[in-house]
């Protein structure tokens, strides 16, 4: 099932795999693809983890414009250094930096752990998409974190929030956070392959704060 946006889709192939299409083709954290696929103008990754910074399936995304958008921390690790094997154009980013591709503006948010060693402060990042009026947060693997507040303000579209838990926010966490941020839309994600998670139960938690979409 796909949500549409206006002149915008957005689908989910599962765990923290996205695509959005928007004009130009741009992918989040392909660690799962379908078999078939387009090539993607832009893809973004959230951290260096290997179930969202998977090179293979990268390198079958890109061609030769394709930008890679990830946070700077990625640098360090032997997938960054495949991928500059591969001739791939890479953008690193840092918290709070913003860039514009085009008509698309691409700002890195906080997403870390609170109280869990899995996803440190300071090295992974989410990301706020903005295409015209339409703006997409995608939430990384975090926890509920303090600076979610802010982002009410924004006026967000769309929110895709983990709800698997252990490794990030639980159904409850996740759901407290929508009532923080106020989306239109909250989209659960991080469920079902690596981790537990119900994306019912997140509906039902949310109530009326939003409207949940599941896949």
């Amino acid at each position: 099932m796909t949500l549409v946006l206006k002149n915008i889709t957005l689908d989910w192939f599962g765990h923290a795999s996205f695509k959005i299409n928007a004009g130009k083709i741009i992918y989040i954290d392909p660690y799962i693809l379908p078999d078939f696929t387009q090539q993607a103008d832009l893809i973004l990754i959230t951290h260096e983890h290997y179930d969202h910074f998977s090179v293979p399936n990268i390198k079958r995304l890109l061609k030769p414009e394709t930008i890679v958008v990830m946070p700077e921390s990625c640098a360090n690790s032997s997938n960054y250094a495949e991928l500059v094997k591969s001739k791939a154009k890479i953008h690193l980013m840092h918290q709070e930096s913003k860039i514009a591709l085009g008509s698309i503006e691409i700002e890195a948010v906080p997403s870390y752990n609170v109280g869990k060693p899995y996803h440190p402060a300071g090295k992974g990042i989410g990301y706020i998409l903005t295409f015209g009026r339409i703006k997409i947060y995608d939430a990384g693997d975090t926890d509920y974190l303090p600076e979610m507040a802010k982002l009410e303000k924004r006026e967000l579209d769309v929110a895709l929030l983990p709800i698997g838990g252990q490794f990030t926010m639980n159904e409850e966490e996740a759901a407290e956070a929508v009532r923080a941020i106020r989306p239109k839309i909250a989209v659960p994600m991080h469920y079902g392959k690596i981790t537990g998670g119900d994306p019912y139960k997140f509906e039902t938690l949310v109530g009326m704060a939003a409207k949940v979409k599941i896949f």
